[in-house]
């Protein structure tokens, strides 16, 4: 008979594998940034909640902290570098004001994760205590990292246009999370249901969105395609000279 915790295995593997699809969904985003040299209306906001979330989970997966959670270990610490990736090219890219924003949240939670390490590994003296405030945590920053795509929701809503919430990073989030719940429910384990369950319904909503507004966003190729503008060709000195008084006209397409 297989046993639960074989099957907690193999979802947590499986889950390991769309995760990582998940941290390279947004690939093509950031191809496109390289391409422009411009972040355009992209945000930020997500890789940085993406990349705190990483840095709590990595540090409840320790076995110092939370034993036999090394799944959750690997694919967040894989995250982390991925993210770190990201944020360097939205930061090349932005403005100076995005980037000093950037600056300062990206220097917040590096204080912050030291503040927690530090209080955590000085104060709880269990793996009982140190799994409840860690996976606390957990819960509160997971849920922001799903909820952050609500800004790009709301974008998507005000101008019927989906063109800056990429389908496929909303698909994998919704397998992402799905699975984790179901890694999370083999083995009770509450601070990763919540956040997952949540990302499950923003995912969710994220994909109900794309299928209202697809129609609506405007093509690529309609964007700067206008009808031709016919406008006669000036008259040169040599053809004054020669009398001619053939009809010249340029046709002009405005970029």
């Amino acid at each position: 008979m297989v046993s639960p915790d074989m099957i907690r295995n193999v979802v947590g593997i499986v889950g390991n594998v769309i995760s990582f699809g998940l941290f390279l969904s947004p690939v093509p985003t950031f191809w496109r940034i390289i391409k422009k040299k411009d972040v355009e209306d992209f945000k930020a906001d997500p890789y940085l909640a993406t990349l705190l979330n990483c840095m709590l989970w990595v540090f409840y997966g320790l076995p110092i902290v939370h034993p036999n959670s090394i799944l959750v270990v690997t694919i967040n610490g894989i995250g982390l570098v991925i993210e770190a990736i990201y944020l360097t090219i939205f930061f090349l890219f932005s403005d100076k004001k995005s980037r000093k924003k950037m600056g300062v949240v990206l220097a917040t939670e590096a204080l912050f994760m030291a503040a927690v390490a530090l209080g955590v590994l000085l104060g709880a003296h269990t793996h009982q205590r140190r799994s409840l405030i860690v996976g606390i945590l957990c819960v509160i920053f997971g849920t922001i990292m799903y909820s952050s795509p609500l800004t790009i929701m709301t974008k998507v809503i005000k101008t019927k246009s989906v063109e800056y919430m990429p389908l496929l990073l909303s698909v994998v989030s919704f397998l992402n999370g799905l699975c984790w719940t179901s890694y999370a429910l083999i083995r009770f384990d509450v601070f990763i249901t919540i956040p997952n369950g949540l990302g499950v319904l923003f995912a969710a909503l994220q994909l109900i969105l794309y299928a209202i507004y697809y129609r609506t966003t405007p093509k690529k190729q309609d964007k700067n395609l206008e009808l031709p503008t016919v406008a006669p060709a000036p008259v040169t000195k040599d053809d004054a000279i020669n009398g001619s008084t053939a009809s010249h006209v340029d046709i002009i397409i405005k970029p």
